[in-house]
């Protein structure tokens, strides 16, 4: 560890909508044939501005185009250093005075699913950025061609976006062919907590639309396979990853109307739970190894026992510790636990159902609210 205070401070970065922003400026100029400078400044939502740099520009005829290259920081974006373009042309007298028409083009995706920000059939850039996009349009054409009526064809395109979209939720949120473009503050901090929880909240709210009742929340890819492999005929939009953001979910998950709850998780991530945590990130807290070693001298009566739980190095080394002494009842003490508090963290009723696997990928325990406890499902 670093001493303190000589810790790297983490670098921001923009959006994809920022980008988008950035490039659509450059495009203009070039459209007026005008060299565009190496930063343009892009409005924020909140005021202020942002110097976006601009990666290339060109002119053919009608068209123009310009590109950004996405800088998220040192946030891990999976669209960080990916190209954003866009391309304008002025349309015909026929359209009507102040028309700017958005276009989606390659890379970016196709909204097809109801409970997203923008409705089934429209591109997928969000209200925020498309605000943006009218506010950087409309100046930016005031001041090259004064007078002139404004008709414009913007179209936003992703060179790598389709591939770029495997790697997120979108193919599940039913946005299909690319990213989508975002940015509520036209920022990207790194980490940043607010833009995972909106995540969360938007899968939710896309399961809600589909007409769904119920969702897995997992802590992670793996869980969250292992609990839709004993659920199969839940659709894939009912699988939401929560990540460390456990009362955040399942709150949210019980307001938007949610009746059951299925909370799938590792051992390690479901002690967390069972020792009162909301929120699983090391950073919030440790896996605490002596409440664990606590309950099962408790339950065993051996000291020798709950003290190799105590010194164990990983919660995952406890487990392997537990199940070799087949002292299954700890686990059950975890599980009942862990289901105890998550039951705390909705303020409407909502069944609950939790699961927790064994690293193998086995199922240790499961337990539902209404039974007031679980069962062991593994033996040894």
């Amino acid at each position: 560890m670093l001493p303190k205070g000589s810790q790297k401070s983490l670098r921001s970065g923009f959006s994809t909508g920022s980008a988008a922003a950035g490039a659509v400026q450059a495009a203009l100029l070039a459209l007026a044939e005008r060299p565009a400078p190496p930063k343009v400044a892009v409005p924020l939502p909140g005021g202020g501005v942002i110097a976006v740099p601009v990666a290339s520009q060109d002119l053919r005829g009608p068209l123009a185009e310009a590109m950004v290259i996405k800088d998220a920081g040192d946030d891990p974006d999976v669209t960080h250093g990916a190209r954003i373009g866009a391309q304008v042309q002025i349309l015909n007298g026929s359209t009507p005075s102040g028309q700017i028409i958005l276009q989606r083009g390659p890379g970016v995706g196709l909204v097809t699913k109801p409970g997203l920000p923008v409705p089934p059939g429209e591109p997928a850039i969000n209200p925020v950025p498309r605000k943006i996009l009218q506010e950087v349009i409309t100046r930016s054409w005031a001041d090259l061609f004064p007078g002139r009526p404004l008709r414009l064809a913007v179209t936003i395109f992703v060179p790598d976006g389709e591939e770029l979209a495997r790697q997120t939720l979108n193919p599940r949120l039913g946005i299909l062919g690319g990213i989508s473009i975002l940015g509520t503050t036209g920022l990207v901090k790194p980490f940043s907590h607010q833009a995972y929880r909106a995540t969360i909240a938007l899968a939710l709210k896309v399961a809600r639309a589909a007409g769904l009742r119920q969702v897995i929340l997992s802590t992670g890819g793996k869980s969250e396979a292992l609990a839709h492999a004993l659920t199969p005929s839940l659709p894939d939009v009912g699988l939401v990853q929560m990540g460390d953001f456990v009362r955040f979910a399942v709150r949210l998950a019980g307001r938007l109307g949610f009746g059951h709850l299925t909370i799938a998780a590792f051992f390690g991530k479901a002690l967390k739970m069972a020792q009162g945590l909301g929120q699983t990130h090391a950073s919030q807290g440790e896996v605490d190894l002596g409440l664990l070693a606590r309950w099962t001298r408790e339950l065993t009566g051996s000291p020798d026992l709950a003290a190799a739980v105590g010194q164990a190095n990983t919660a995952r080394e406890a487990l392997e510790i537990l199940l070799a002494a087949r002292a299954e009842t700890v686990v059950t003490r975890v599980g009942t636990e862990m289901l105890h508090m998550l039951a705390r963290f909705p303020d409407r009723p909502v069944s609950i159902t939790a699961r927790i696997f064994a690293t193998d990928g086995q199922l240790l325990w499961q337990g539902q609210t209404e039974a007031g406890g679980g069962q062991l499902l593994r033996q040894g």
